[in-house]
């Protein structure tokens, strides 16, 4: 099977197929002994030898996991503070990795998984992968304020908007649902923050097509072969 270097790396879990250029434009990946620089190379990994940093790569099976994240958990797999990290709450020896992440306090959908392919397309700005979070606000949201969340405000120099606000709960104006493509740090936050509200709590109901279910905090599951080819039709 011939294929890219930068997908193979990619498939391994190594890196997405970005940053596994920079890795090969870096020197640090060889083919049977000699390093490649060439963007674009083609490899077969049942005859290849590939290699990172002088150390073999191995193909390992893909491993995808769903993770109601609760509240003081690092979305990371180690912290220098020795705080509790989410990879802490599954217990398996592969080592795998976060989707993006959740602050510190934010609970709700972390999907985690050694598939830097699936990764890569989950947090592309390019595929629109919803997500949908619940907030709660330290006073109601005004009708104007929605309305321009709707239409755009500006964060770090660029126009930012929600797709979607909308209230859960009647008569509750301070715990409302948004629905956002965006993946910046702290964004949810940062977009109530520029109209002066804070956000007390923040919880993601959903990402793409996955959503906690029955899970309690701290709780995970196996994501299925089914999920997994669902979400991949809905931006094919």
């Amino acid at each position: 099977m011939i294929i890219r270097l930068n997908k193979y790396l990619s498939e391994c879990g190594i890196a997405s197929r970005r940053k596994s250029d920079i890795l090969i434009q870096e020197g640090r990946i060889s083919i049977n002994g000699k390093v490649i620089s060439e963007l674009g190379f083609k490899v077969n990994p049942d005859i290849d030898e590939i290699s990172i940093d002088g150390e073999i790569i191995k193909s390992k099976e893909k491993l995808y996991y769903l993770l109601n994240k609760p509240k003081g958990v690092i979305s990371s797999t180690k912290d220098e503070r020795k705080r509790r990290v989410v990879t802490d709450l599954i217990p398996i020896n592969e080592k795998i990795y976060p989707v993006g992440r959740l602050d510190f306090n934010t609970t709700g959908v972390l999907l985690l998984t050694n598939d830097g392919e699936f990764s890569n397309f989950l947090t592309h700005p390019k595929n629109g992968i919803e997500r949908e979070y619940e907030v709660l606000l330290d006073k109601e949201l005004k009708i104007e304020d929605k309305k321009k969340l709707l239409k755009g405000v500006y964060l770090e120099r660029r126009k930012s908007l929600f797709q979607k606000i909308y209230f859960p709960k009647k008569n509750i104006y301070n715990l409302v649902r948004v629905i956002t493509v965006e993946g910046r740090n702290h964004f949810v936050k940062n977009m109530f923050n520029s109209l002066d509200y804070d956000v007390k709590e923040l919880h993601r109901v959903r990402y793409g097509i996955f959503n906690v279910g029955k899970l309690k905090k701290g709780e995970m599951r196996v994501i299925s072969q089914k999920e997994l080819n669902k979400i991949k039709r809905s931006k094919s």
